[in-house]
């Protein structure tokens, strides 16, 4: 049977490994963090525009371009509802006695 030897790792082999991965986190940090500092105007336009563009609900942007929907008309009462009577507080009191 042979005897399987385990390669014997030092202190400063780890500690070697530990800093170049730190070094390799850092320098992703600072390039990400200095690509979004240099287009941060460029960013910035781009989720104005999809915002804009989720809101107009792809109507063009423009402020005439296109025509925008008043209401919905399932919200619309009934044409044949009785409105509520003119004057009427429906038994809550109205601060001031009005």
């Amino acid at each position: 049977m042979a005897k399987f030897k385990c390669p014997k790792l030092s202190f400063n082999s780890i500690a070697n490994a530990i800093s170049v991965v730190s070094g390799v986190s850092l320098a992703g940090i600072i390039g990400v963090g200095s690509y979004v500092y240099l287009n941060k105007d460029v960013i910035i336009d781009d989720i104005k525009d999809a915002a804009i563009e989720s809101v107009m609900g792809g109507a063009g942007g423009a402020l005439g371009g296109g025509a925008l929907p008043i209401g919905s008309p399932e919200l619309a009462p009934p044409a044949d509802q009785a409105s509520a009577p003119q004057g009427s507080t429906m038994g809550l009191p109205v601060p001031g006695g009005f």
